[in-house]
């Protein structure tokens, strides 16, 4: 009797440890707010370079989880990134919203930040943030940089 309720207590502690397993890889993977209750309405945006930029990435407004990223495609007449986001449908932005690609910390994951703008009407599902700001990519600021500081040198030199 003792060694059926041992099993008992070990086949309990094994579960418990495979369901925090599964809410480990649901939140490393940015899946842990998947709900299907929760309504989305899609926007598109078009971004010159989304850097490190996936979907399901977080899109953030004054710091609160607004939505998701959607897809990300390549529109090869505009030579542009279509991203679209999903957002939650108790959120409505103005339509003269901007979004900008942030990144979380110096080196840490990216994410689609949105300002509202003024505008009395709101955005609706199939419309596009016209107004956009690409990801800063790292090596390109420190070739910057580095070609700023060698054109002082140059000019000191002389």
């Amino acid at each position: 009797m003792q060694r059926k309720t041992l099993d008992a207590w070990v086949g309990l502690f094994v579960l418990l440890g495979a369901a925090a397993l599964v809410f480990l890889a649901l939140k490393a993977g940015n899946m842990s707010s998947f709900s299907l209750s929760q309504t989305t309405y899609a926007v598109q945006t078009k971004f010159d370079n989304i850097g490190g930029l996936k979907p399901r990435a977080a899109v953030k407004s004054a710091g609160v989880v607004v939505g998701r990223v959607g897809t990300i495609t390549f529109d090869d007449k505009t030579f542009q990134a279509r991203v679209t986001l999903d957002l939650n449908s108790q959120y409505q932005f103005p339509k003269d919203s901007s979004a900008k690609i942030l990144t979380s910390g110096l080196l840490g994951e990216q994410y689609i930040g949105l300002e509202p703008g003024g505008d009395t009407k709101n955005l609706a599902a199939g419309d596009t943030i016209t107004m956009t700001q690409s990801a800063i990519v790292l090596e390109n600021l420190i070739s910057q940089f580095l070609y700023s500081k060698a054109a002082e040198g140059k000019d000191n030199s002389q």
